[in-house]
Formats: C-alpha cells, structure tokens, sequence
C-alpha cells in the first residue's frame, strides 16, 4: 500500500472533490519513496524533503500547499515539519495546512495495541518501524518517530501556518498514541481540527473508498476533509496538495 500508485483513485476522486468545493485549479503532488527493507531512515526523510523541496520551487508560496499523508505517510509528514522548523528560515518554508490520516506518530511503544476491529497487526507494525530506524537509538529520535518530540515549542515552529488536521479511528491500534499527540500540539498552541470517527480503522477515508457500499459512505472520509481544508485556507486561492 506504500505505492502512490495504489492511492490514484483515491487521490483523483479528492481532485474532484476539491474542485466541487471551490477549488478553482487545485493539483496533487504524490511523493513514491522506497519501503523497507529495501532502505531505511534518513533515505525516506530526505526523499520527502527533495519532494517539498521540488513543489516548493514550483508555486514559490508554501502557504498554499497542504500536506497530506496516511498511516506512515502522516509519519514523514510530521517529521518533514520538524526538520523543517530547524531551519533559520523555517517560517518562509512551513506549508499551509497540514491533513494527516491516521498518523503512525510513534514506531514503536506499548500504546500501539491491537483491537478487535482493526485490520494492522501492532508486532508486525513494530518490525517494520524498527528497520525502518535501523538502531534503537533512532528509535527515540523525533524525526524517526515524532510521537518521541515533547519539546512544545519545536512543535510550535514546526506547525504550519494555518495548524493540523487529524482524521483517524476510534477502534484503530494508533488511536492512543494519537490523542496523546494531539493533546501534546494543543497544550503547544497549535491549532488543531480533530475528527476521531467512532468504530472506525486504521486509515478509514482511504479504506471506506475502496470498500463501502453507496458513493456517498465512499467519499464520506474525502468530503469531511476537504471541509476541514476549506476552513483553514481560503478556497479561492489554488492549492497544492502533497502526499
């Protein structure tokens, strides 16, 4: 599921849907970094980085890009905003909002639990994180898992402009490490929009596209997003949105 590939329908139908939104010519950025095993932390952040980097040099204005990722693409995210706030120049650089979908905020620690509903297994989960930081010390650096970041103010440097927006379910093995997370941003002074959707998975907007049944459970995920989008950065304006 790594692949941008597998996200084109998902990402197209969000085209659409921005556009019936308002969005007068919006246009998606979809980063393909290599998976483990195959390489591990940093070659994953610096991909992310060459790739902001790149829509960067394209519209000029960070402002009007919008982050986006799932799972442990929601991760390089997070840690994309940290690496970026260590910046001199960091405020020229932070994008406009940031929409993260069910965030695998820390790679591994005993809050990552598996539920009854869930369809992510926490152990294999914890195998992966730890080939993708290579060392246990990597393990607790925030920008391997920025769940470890405690420091409220780099993550107030690192918010964007217009704050974060976490979309992710009740009944997913992230969940508490989620909250944690959010509650962490707030007491930082970040704004955050928050849609916890009850008995839902890990990941549910992407899930819900390919396998519920009316086309309006189908975009449910991509429409409250959207929404949430919509209120942080003014539609009129295009959108650049990077995942």
């Amino acid at each position: 599921m790594g692949s941008s590939y597998f996200y084109l329908e998902f990402l197209l139908a969000w085209l659409t849907i921005l556009r019936e939104a308002g969005w007068r010519n919006p246009a998606v950025f979809a980063l393909e970094y290599t998976l483990v095993p195959d390489e591990k932390y940093p070659t994953q952040l610096d991909q992310t980085v060459a790739g902001y980097d790149h829509v960067c040099h394209i519209i000029k204005n960070p402002s009007r890009i919008c982050l986006a990722g799932d799972s442990a693409g929601a991760t390089l995210q997070l840690s994309l905003l940290l690496h970026l706030s260590k910046s001199s120049h960091s405020g020229k650089r932070l994008p406009g909002f940031a929409t993260l979908i069910s965030p695998w905020a820390t790679l591994v620690t005993p809050k990552n639990r598996n539920t009854p509903s869930d369809y992510l297994n926490a152990d294999s989960l914890h195998l992966y994180g730890r080939q993708y930081a290579g060392t246990a010390t990597n393990l607790k650096e925030p920008l391997v898992s920025p769940g470890m970041c405690k420091d409220r103010e780099w993550w107030m440097r690192a918010s964007p402009l217009e704050g974060f927006c976490f979309m992710y379910g009740s009944e997913e093995v992230f969940g508490p490490e989620v909250r944690d997370l959010i509650a962490l941003l707030r007491r930082s002074g970040c704004a955050v929009r928050v849609r916890e959707e009850p008995g839902q998975v890990h990941a549910w907007p992407v899930v819900s596209l390919f396998l519920a049944e009316t086309q309006a459970e189908r975009t449910k995920g991509l429409r409250d997003l959207t929404k949430m989008i919509s209120q942080a950065i003014n539609p009129e304006h295009e959108l650049i949105d990077g995942v």
